[in-house]
């Protein structure tokens, strides 16, 4: 009987369980370790290796390594290693093979299914390459959830109380906050927010630059970043001297450089109160997203029951003050943070297989979706923080006079204008019926299955014409695009307005000129001497106002062109409900 795993497919490790006698249980790799290090490397002999195998590799040859590859995936980023160029998801699909296959060795069965854990605020883009990455795998991707949903799974499998948690996941390579309703089986997920460029891999570059420049005080020599073998050992020490702050407030930070280069070995001192002060402002990245949150869940701080840690990460001290003095709540601890999400990853691969029917779980959108109109504005369709699975439909309608065919632009974001926010992709609709700009109907419907993958429909309700987009991986978009998009639409929330205020004004008045200038026409062509000098001269300076004027002028331009139209001709062509497209 084929067996369904839950799989924490992480930034530095990952973690894979199953249900067991209705509890989760991590399953132990070949190498006997519960945690398998999300590293690739090739060999000396040239066989590809994975996990622990690969990161011993690493420190003797890193350039034949790739390490953290999950923040990269769902972009055009190509690995250079072993002599070729490796996609995110042929890698991550090789760090899949050896969880799945380790797992068959360990249960003795086959493994064919899977739940995939991916940060609450991936894309769907990154969501697509991780469902890729695990069909390459030889897996049945059977549902990708968000981490701070699987960890609450597994905090909430057996809590009947009615409550609400807040989620905080800082890994090594993002941090997600979320907001959920849970008890009595119902996992509801109010919110998210987050950061896909902040985690533990931050915290040791700051730590790996400052040995740099302890070495450079010691030796009055520079490290030069293209020795790879010496950064790589700088990587290693300041990983074990993150760990070991964690438990002590003073580490001894040996780095033996043996083999790198003839650099002499670094020794020094490094204090917990020094480590934070290098990376205060990592940890005041967190607050942002976490205060967005609560606010997108309509929810005050003294509203959330329980704070729940999860991530290697969230072991930093630091990171703990922060969520005390934050959420004024001492965090929960009775969980392993490197292994909750895997087992909460379990739990729902039961659910969905028939194994465990105490979970319905109730996910959300992490990003809103939409698509591009007239005058570059980004319409949104449905918005963030919708549960899935969702579907919303919205008319628009053609820009121009006898328009037969309309571009679709998927986008995904929270900014007004489409250029601040992330193309999801495109497609082109024809065969429209050749009508009067604003008359023709086309209805765009936006479909999310539970994983948060997108497909989008548009159809011309006056004709036979549609077509339709399965939103897939693309190759255009780094991970870092998605930093703090949230926090960026706040930041910009007044100026976006007023450009989106501009344009919608451009857009209104362009069109009154429009039925200004028919209906002129019209009177030309019956009785020339019914034609309005006034009108004209008011069109006329429409004009002017339409590209020159600001967004107070160019309204008041509109309101006394239409008042100067006549009322009986102007009711016809009244229809601006639609959005051009």
């Amino acid at each position: 009987m084929s067996i369904a795993l839950g799989i924490d497919l992480g930034t530095t490790y990952t973690v894979a369980a199953i249900l067991e006698d209705g509890r989760p249980r991590v399953i132990p790799n070949a190498e006997g370790q519960r945690l398998t290090p999300s590293v690739f490397a090739f060999g000396q002999d040239g066989l590809p290796l994975v996990g622990q195998p690969a990161k011993d590799r690493a420190s003797v040859s890193p350039g034949d390594a790739v390490f953290s590859i999950k923040r990269r995936i769902g972009s055009d980023y190509r690995a250079r290693v072993g002599g070729r160029d490796s996609t995110t998801e042929e890698i991550s699909s090789l760090i899949l093979g050896k969880v799945k296959a380790d797992a068959e060795a360990y249960l003795g069965q086959p493994v064919e299914k899977a739940v995939i854990t991916v940060p609450a605020y991936f894309n769907d883009r990154q969501r697509q390459a991780t469902r890729e990455a695990g069909l390459m795998a030889g897996l049945d991707v059977i549902r990708i959830i968000n981490e701070p949903t699987a960890a609450a799974l597994a905090y909430g499998l057996d809590r009947e109380n009615v409550h609400t948690v807040l989620v905080w996941d800082l890994g090594g390579g993002t941090f997600d906050v979320s907001v959920l309703e849970l008890g009595a089986g119902i996992f509801e997920v109010r919110a998210v927010s987050g950061d896909t460029w902040l985690g533990g891999d931050d915290y040791d570059e700051r730590m790996m630059s400052y040995l740099a420049l302890e070495y450079w005080a010691t030796y009055g020599v520079d490290i030069p970043r293209q020795h790879k073998l010496a950064w790589q050992k700088l990587k290693e020490a300041a990983e074990r001297a993150k760990i070991e702050l964690s438990e002590r407030p003073t580490v001894q930070v040996h780095v033996d450089f043996n083999g790198a280069g003839g650099l002499k070995a670094l020794d020094t001192n490094m204090t917990r109160d020094s480590f934070e002060k290098l990376t205060v402002d990592l940890i005041n990245r967190m607050v942002s997203p976490t205060r967005q949150a609560l606010a997108d869940a309509g929810l005050e701080v003294s509203d959330i029951d329980r704070v729940i840690l999860v991530g290697g990460s969230s072991r930093i001290p630091a990171v703990r003050q922060k969520a005390r003095e934050l959420l004024g709540k001492e965090p929960y601890r009775l969980i392993d943070p490197d292994e909750v999400v895997a087992m909460g990853a379990a739990i729902q691969a039961a659910t969905l297989t028939g194994k465990c029917r105490k979970v319905v779980l109730l996910d959300v959108i992490p990003l809103s979706l939409g698509i591009e109109t007239l005058g570059g504005l980004f319409a949104r369709v449905i918005p963030r923080n919708t549960p899935l699975p969702a579907s919303q439909s919205h008319i628009f309608t053609t820009a121009v006079d006898d328009q037969t065919s309309v571009d679709v632009h998927v986008l995904q974001g929270e900014r007004e204008m489409v250029i601040d926010n992330i193309s999801l992709g495109e497609f082109h609709l024809e065969g429209i019926p050749a009508l009067p700009r604003g008359v023709p109907k086309i209805e765009v419907t936006f479909d999310v299955d539970v994983d948060g993958i997108v497909h989008v429909c548009a159809r011309d309700l006056f004709g036979d014409a549609e077509e339709s987009i399965k939103v897939v991986s693309s190759k255009d978009l780094h991970p870092e695009e998605m930093n703090h998009i949230i926090e960026e639409a706040m930041r910009h929330a007044d100026a976006d307005g007023r450009r989106r205020e501009r344009a919608e004004a451009s857009i209104i008045l362009d069109t009154i000129i429009s039925l200004a200038e028919e209906q002129q026409g019209v009177k030309s062509e019956l009785d020339v001497s019914a034609r309005s000098s006034e009108a004209e001269r008011i069109i006329e300076r429409a004009r002017e106002v339409r590209f020159n004027g600001d967004t107070i002028e160019m309204r008041k331009t509109s309101r006394k062109l239409w008042e100067s139209l006549s009322m009986a001709g102007a009711r016809q062509q009244k229809d601006l409900v639609s959005t051009p497209v």
